[in-house]
C-alpha cells in the first residue's frame, strides 16, 4: 500500500475503501474538498481511482482463479496415485 493506515484513517476513509488504491482517493477526497462546488474538476482523478480499483478487482479474480485450478490439480493427482498404489 502506498497511503499509510495514519494516513487513512486522518482522512477519515471507511474501512471498506481502505485498500491497495487508497493513494489514489486521497487525492480525490482532497481535490473534491479544494473544489467544493465543481466536483467535475476532479474527473481525472476519479478516473484514476476507478481504474486502480478495476486492476485490483481483476488481478483478485485472476488469483482466485489460479488458486481453484491449483486445488483441482492436486485433487485429481491425489485421485491419479490414490489409484495407481
Amino acid at each position: 500500500m502506498v497511503a499509510s493506515a495514519a494516513q487513512l484513517s486522518q482522512a477519515r476513509v471507511s474501512l471498506e475503501q481502505r485498500d491497495f488504491c487508497g493513494h489514489h482517493l486521497l487525492r480525490l477526497l482532497r481535490c473534491h474538498r479544494d473544489n467544493f462546488p465543481v466536483p467535475w474538476g476532479c474527473h481525472a482523478l476519479r478516473h484514476a481511482w476507478d481504474s486502480c480499483q478495476h486492476h485490483d478487482y481483476v488481478m483478485r479474480m485472476k488469483e482466485f482463479e489460479r488458486e481453484r485450478r491449483l486445488r483441482l490439480r492436486q485433487q485429481r493427482l491425489r485421485q491419479q496415485h490414490g489409484d495407481s498404489e
